[in-house]
């Protein structure tokens, strides 16, 4: 290829002809030819005749000029100019592309397959052999095919959500013999990648491909001082930016929303970003992800698990602190326990109930009032967990003695039972280990764990099955039974250190947590899911999205602590593992994960996505040429005379392109897509997230017209009032809003226009939801605002037979996302009366201009881009049968519009009557 500063041409042997240019304008300019004077006396007859043509004896030189480019443009665009073409020296030998394919690439994938992809067409054209390896992938031999045995295999590569970890196990594995190599990296050094490069540069040349574009990588988010705490890192670090991260989980009817926004700024050479997020325990407890927006990658995504989740606790006592020595009191072992990762609920039982918690803990409590009791029950019934702690009073009391109490696991034996004292015989008794089926299976039970003290069970049969700890001579300590959706536990002994050591303990913390009663936002350890089985719940691919999980078995919860501190691998996916008790995440960024810039050595070619891309100009040239001899056309119109004087001028214009030509395009192909098809449209107010619902709604209405009916309506468009035409569209859906200014003169007179030529607009104040008792809202005054300047016919509440009650469905009630409001049409003629034996009046001849109501219409219709309700309508069978009419009306409405009277006619008097039951 011949390069031409940054043009380059692929035929640079046509650029000769520009040679023959000088020939071609002495050619041109004897065209026509000079004539020839001649004298003869009869021509002073006509001396001071002129002619209406004139026709000129030479060429100008401006025309010349003209054909002259034309020529020219053409000669060099089949001579193929290409704009920074890419200049690579042609190999030989095999070719090995390599892939590191983490979640670092899964932003640039796309271009990173184009690039393998002309590699691997050049190596074709060369009859190079090629071989392609992904460093994410467990290390094989390494096999050099043919570039065609390749080609369909390349655009099924994927990324995978970890880091390369095996760099030096792939080197190991290189063949003998001298190669090439193509390295397309994430910007990112992994173990062993310096020796890998190092294997390759010794085998031949080495080209590196790295994008430029920082990586971004998000932290797991935890929580500290009373809000969610975010951090984000970058490499490299360079100019101040910003990022949002988005929190994201269901909303109360289960559909995935965005809940909250933060922004993280990076400093001028700041590598890492750190943010709070303060959010309610209801909406904090939502989410299940933080994403970085704008980015697909799985580094950009941390999933949350229950160390996030805070629980509401409701901590009371049944004593007071002794002599103000807080160490002795029941409640304040528990209290150290849980505070940090709870959010405590102080006050009375009765007080607790009223602030639904997740756990209500009873420390040495005993009796409780027939109010108290009948709470309790109602509220483990729901799903709650009462944990109780035995103590004195508990001890000394009557409670579960001769029948089992329903707010105890088990019966109680009168007293209880001491050891180790000055009293009594033997000594202090140790735990046994957690049995299998025992929420503490696992756990490591300390020696120096002891108890002196506590209240013993009744021997029932089902006192074994109850059991989840005991103490070393198989003595109950904890029992536990379910009550409804809830469940009770009791701990024999007291939760200070009066009969026990084991408050003063870890594993007091540890068995709190595996009763979900607390949870701990740090990493979970080894100890902490050990002796339990994982299942995951949710996998996540390499650019962040949710995969199915439902054929992975399970794993065991020590290698799933060592996989959370090294961080996914093949084995681990990044996702949400669930034990028995509690979920845990594994994201594709560890909380403590560091990355490093990748250096390579020096002499090492590296490409990059900042080169300019390569850009054909043969059509470009080609256009150009055609534009000039246009001009040309109309230049040798203009000189023959042939040629009016205006339009030559405005064709001249045109030509040159100072007329804005793409603008009115654009605009006649909105256009004309609007005549070739049905197509609904909002009125624009200027609030976004009520024009997203007035056009997702349109669009769910869509829908129902192509399932049901003969419409087809293409896709729903927003029109401004200000400056759209209105007339291709039959109906417009017109949400009211206090912000929206009044039209002016000129949008006026374009709605009047269009009421009067058979357009209908639906106004839609979206408040009957606030007036329906009575009064008015902002929505229904401004709506008597904007209607003040449109020539409106008198109206009337929608009469029972009138056209809309029929068109395609037969309806008596018009509901949206609400139900009950008045829906105003045109009123009928005065004169209007029922003939006998008609079932509906002879009504207005034409389609009511307006329909005005406050039902939220829209709400009701709207569909996301599954398809799927975006709001919920009333509740359960009643809410979708709502949902059902107001899809109906909208039907009826779109049917109304284009059919008008249609179904007024008296050949639909029969079918009518007969649907009527009449």
């Amino acid at each position: 290829m011949w390069m031409l500063g940054p043009v380059g041409f692929t035929a640079p042997v046509l650029l000769l002809g520009l040679i023959a240019l000088p020939v071609l304008w002495f050619l041109l300019r004897a065209v026509p030819p000079a004539p020839i004077r001649r004298r003869f006396p009869g021509v002073a007859l006509l001396l001071g005749l002129t002619d209406d043509q004139v026709e000129t004896d030479r060429t100008p030189w401006w025309l010349l000029l003209l054909r002259m480019l034309a020529i020219a443009a053409a000669i060099i665009a089949f001579a193929g100019p290409v704009l920074h073409p890419e200049q690579r020296k042609a190999g030989n030998g095999p070719l090995l592309i390599v892939f590191d394919a983490s979640w670092a690439d899964a932003r640039d994938w796309p271009r990173r397959i184009d690039r393998a992809t002309q590699l691997l067409d050049e190596a074709g054209r060369s009859g190079r052999p090629v071989a392609v390896i992904r460093l994410t992938d467990a290390p094989a031999q390494v096999d050099f095919q043919s570039a065609d045995a390749w080609a369909g295999r390349l655009a099924a590569l994927s990324p995978q959500p970890w880091l390369p970890a095996q760099n030096a196990a792939w080197a190991a594995m290189l063949p003998a013999g001298n190669f090439d190599s193509f390295w397309l990296s994430d910007g990112l050094d992994h173990p062993g990648r310096a020796a890998l490069a190092a294997s390759l540069a010794d085998r031949g040349a080495l080209t590196v491909f790295a994008s430029p574009r920082p990586v971004l990588a998000l932290y797991p988010a935890g929580f500290a001082d009373g809000a969610v705490q975010l951090a984000a890192t970058r490499l490299p670090a360079g100019e101040p930016a910003e990022v949002e991260v988005i929190a994201r989980g269901p909303d109360p009817s289960g559909i995935d929303r965005e809940l909250a926004r933060a922004t993280l700024s990076f400093g001028l050479g700041a590598a890492r970003a750190e943010a709070a997020l303060s959010l309610p325990p209801e909406l904090r407890n939502r989410i299940n992800r933080f994403e970085i927006a704008g980015m697909r990658s799985a580094g950009a995504v941390s999933l949350t698990d229950d160390s996030l989740k805070r629980r509401k606790i409701a901590l009371i006592g049944g004593r007071e602190d002794r002599e103000g020595l807080r160490l002795l009191s029941p409640t304040h072992y528990i209290r150290q326990a849980v505070e940090p990762v709870a959010d405590l609920i102080d006050g009375t039982l009765t007080d607790a109930l009223l602030a639904s918690p997740d756990v209500i803990i009873l420390a040495d409590v005993a009796k409780l009032t027939q109010t108290e009791q009948d709470g309790l029950l109602d509220w483990l019934d729901k799903g709650g967990m009462l944990l109780r702690f035995a103590g004195p009073t508990l001890a000394a009391s009557d409670i579960s003695r001769s029948a089992e109490d329903p707010l105890l696991p088990v019966r109680l034996r009168e007293g209880g039972r001491t050891v180790g004292g000055a009293m009594s015989w033997g000594e202090p008794k140790t735990l046994a280990p957690f049995a299998e089926a025992s929420p503490f299976h696992g756990l490591a039970v300390p020696a120096d764990v002891t108890v002196s003290s506590q209240v013993l069970a009744q021997p029932d049969p089902d006192l074994a099955q109850r059991t989840i700890a005991a103490l070393a001579d198989g003595t109950p300590l904890v029992t536990r039974k379910a009550v409804g959706q809830g469940q009770v536990v009791l701990f024999h002994v007291t939760a200070n250190a009066e009969w026990s050591t084991l408050p003063l303990s870890g594993l007091f913390v540890q068995m709190l947590e595996r009763l979900a009663v607390s949870t701990r936002p740090a990493a979970p350890q080894a100890a902490d899911l050990a002796g339990q089985t994982w299942v995951a719940e949710t996998l996540l691919d390499a650019y962040g999205q949710k995969i199915d999980a439902d054929t992975k078995a399970g794993v065991a919860g020590e290698a799933l602590a060592a996989a959370i501190a090294a961080g996914p691998d093949p084995d681990f996916r990044p996702g949400l593992y669930a034990g028995s008790d509690r979920r845990v995440a594994l994201n594709a960024v560890g909380e403590k994960a560091g990355f490093t810039l990748a250096t390579w050595a020096a002499g090492t070619v590296i490409e990059g996505l900042d080169a300019a891309k390569e850009q054909a100009l043969k059509g470009s040239f080609l256009s150009l040429a055609l534009a000039l001899l246009l001009l040309d056309i109309l230049a040798a119109l203009a000189l023959s005379g042939r040629l009016p004087r205006i339009a030559r001028g405005a064709a001249v214009v045109a030509m040159l392109g100072l007329l804005p030509q793409g603008v009115r395009a654009q605009d006649d192909a909105a256009a004309i897509r609007a005549t070739e098809a049905v197509v609904l449209a909002h009125v624009i107010t200027g609030d976004s997230a009520v024009d997203d619902v007035a056009e997702a709604g349109l669009t769910g209405l869509g829908e129902r017209l192509w399932e049901r009916t003969s419409v087809e309506p293409e896709a729903p468009v927003g029109v401004d009032i200000e400056k759209d035409d209105l007339v291709f569209f039959p109906f417009l859906y017109w949400p009211v809003t206090t912000s929206q200014p009044l039209p002016s003169a000129k949008a006026y007179a374009k709605l009047n226009d269009y009421l009067r030529t058979g357009g209908m607009i639906l106004f839609d104040t979206r408040d009957t939801d606030m007036t329906r008792g009575g009064g008015t809202s902002a929505e229904a005054e401004a709506l008597q605002r904007i209607a003040a300047g449109l020539d409106i016919p008198p109206l009337e509440p929608l009469p029972k037979d009138h056209v809309l009650t029929r068109t395609f469905y037969l309806l008596q009630d018009f509901p949206g996302r609400y139900d009950g409001g008045i829906v105003w049409v045109e009123a009928a003629p005065p004169d209007a009366e029922q003939v006998e034996g008609m079932p509906f009046r002879n009504l207005n001849d034409g389609v009511t201009p307006v329909v005005i109501g406050g039902n939220d219409w829209a709400s009701a219709w709207a569909v996301d881009d599954m398809g799927v309700s975006m709001f919920p309508v009333g509740r359960g069978f009643t809410g979708e049968r709502q949902r059902e009419m107001a899809n109906r009306f909208g039907i009826n409405l779109i049917m109304h519009v284009l059919t008008g009277n249609y179904k007024s006619d008296q050949v639909h008097v029969p079918a009518l009557l007969e649907r009527l039951g009449q």
